[in-house]
């Protein structure tokens, strides 16, 4: 206890006042670990204190998912296991946290407690929290039917209060965990208005990974040194696990982290009075500005008289008419299309003519009527000798240089163009006439055979 009121000593310095109180809370509510809690055991880790909370104000807890956790002070830890009770490792499990007065919480299926309802009696006997896990341990919540989720859920809880007895309703708490952490809204929505408080964690030691219990113990030791506090999520059904539970619990006794046991309030046992700062893991320090809305003031009002309507005279009117008022719309006849609208044209457009265009505007130039008439009748000249389009261009080129602006250029590039093609089509006749020879002198290509 002496060790723990130093702690919260040290908080008020880090964290203010707020802290202070809460710790001074919770060490006058919590018992402490001493050798007569732990017969046989003087130098044991024991629990620190027990945790009562509220599932309904808080409905989610563990910073892996979700903003809240547990409201623990610095150095405290909150030991979970999952998917029991398998007597073969549960058993070993339970030996080994009595050994030490240290208490935990259970999050059991509904099969496996089918399967050994003895075993989950004993957690109730060794006075252990215990909470659901489903009834099959599903790894698609995330994405299964509400319907099947709720199936899950229920057969769960129903399979676990069957193992417990009469007394289910007192020894099975309202919370639970999501098989491999995978949430849903729906999930948690239904889980909500159950009154029941899903579980996620803050750290994990992969013990359900085939890795050695000295790994195990090594990741779970170097998380918790990163956070300081928190929810450690461990199984009860595995040999590693099994391995590794003594180490881990003697090194949070040597490094000086207690233990925290949790429980659901109840009538008789009312929640710990807690901050809202503590439901955060790393809650910022009083002196740190931070940004928050303004909250509104309940203002109290003197006088709540109803005020008189306005009347028309009350409003500035443009030029003293009064203001339009809009007529009922009659919805039992079809609205009436209004586009498109036909425009009729005024009378004082009807006598309106425009001017008939000039001869002028359709007239052609003489040069350049007589350069199309020559090309035309070369074009047609050329279609009843068999000569191509381009030679009839060719031909017609002395007409299309004359009638040009500039003549001198328009000859240049006329007799440019002129030689130009008659060279293509030379080296295109040459290649036609030229390609039958060159294929005659190759040599016959002649197949051989394997015999």
């Amino acid at each position: 206890m002496a060790v723990f009121f130093m702690r919260c000593v040290a908080a008020r310095v880090r964290k203010g006042s707020w802290a202070t109180a809460a710790c001074l809370v919770a060490c006058l509510v919590a018992p402490a670990a001493s050798a007569s809690d732990c017969p046989g055991h003087p130098d044991a880790l024991g629990t620190s204190r027990t945790l009562v909370v509220d599932p309904k104000e808080h409905p989610r807890i563990g910073t892996m998912q979700y903003a809240e956790t547990l409201p623990l002070a610095d150095h405290e830890v909150v030991l979970t296991f999952d998917d029991g009770p398998l007597p073969r490792y549960s058993n070993q499990i339970l030996e080994i946290l009595a050994s030490r007065c240290v208490k935990a919480t259970f999050f059991t299926i509904g099969r496996m407690a089918q399967s050994s309802p003895e075993g989950v009696r004993k957690l109730r006997d060794a006075g252990h929290t215990i909470g659901t896990h489903t009834q099959n341990h599903p790894l698609s919540m995330n994405r299964m039917a509400i319907e099947r989720a709720r199936k899950e859920i229920d057969e769960g809880i129903a399979s676990v209060k069957a193992a417990l007895g009469d007394d289910a309703d007192q020894s099975l708490a309202p919370f639970f965990r999501i098989p491999g952490l995978l949430r849903a809204d729906s999930v948690e929505n239904y889980l909500a208005e159950q009154g029941m408080q899903v579980w996620s964690a803050d750290f994990l030691a992969d013990d359900w990974h085939h890795i050695s219990s000295a790994r195990v113990y090594d990741l779970a030791m170097k998380r918790l040194e990163a956070t300081g506090k928190g929810i450690l999520l461990l199984h009860d059904i595995h040999a590693r696990t099994v391995a590794a539970l003594p180490r881990i619990l003697d090194q949070l006794k040597a490094r000086g982290y207690h233990i925290v046991h949790v429980v659901a309030a109840t009538v008789e046992r009312p929640p710990t009075p807690t901050e809202p700062q503590q439901w955060r893991l790393h809650p910022p320090p009083e002196n740190m500005a931070v940004t928050r809305w303004p909250e509104v003031p309940n203002f109290v009002f003197a006088d709540n008289g109803e005020l008189p309507a306005p009347s028309l005279s009350d409003f500035d009117l443009l030029d003293a008419r009064p203001i339009a008022i809009a007529k009922a719309v009659d919805r039992s006849r079809p609205p009436e299309v209004r586009f498109p609208q036909v425009i009729e044209a005024g009378p004082e457009n009807a006598a309106m003519t425009l001017p008939a265009p000039a001869q002028a505007v359709f007239e052609i130039p003489q040069g350049l009527r007589r350069v199309m008439s020559e090309i035309d009748l070369n074009a047609r000249r050329g279609e009843q000798a068999g000569t191509s389009p381009r030679e009839a261009r060719a031909r017609s080129a002395p007409a299309r240089a004359s009638a040009s602006p500039h003549p001198a250029r328009g000859k240049a590039y006329i007799a440019n163009r002129h030689g130009r093609d008659a060279r293509r089509g030379k080296a295109k006749v040459a290649g036609r006439a030229g390609a039958p020879a060159a294929t005659s002198h190759r040599p016959p290509q002649v197949k051989r055979r394997n015999v």
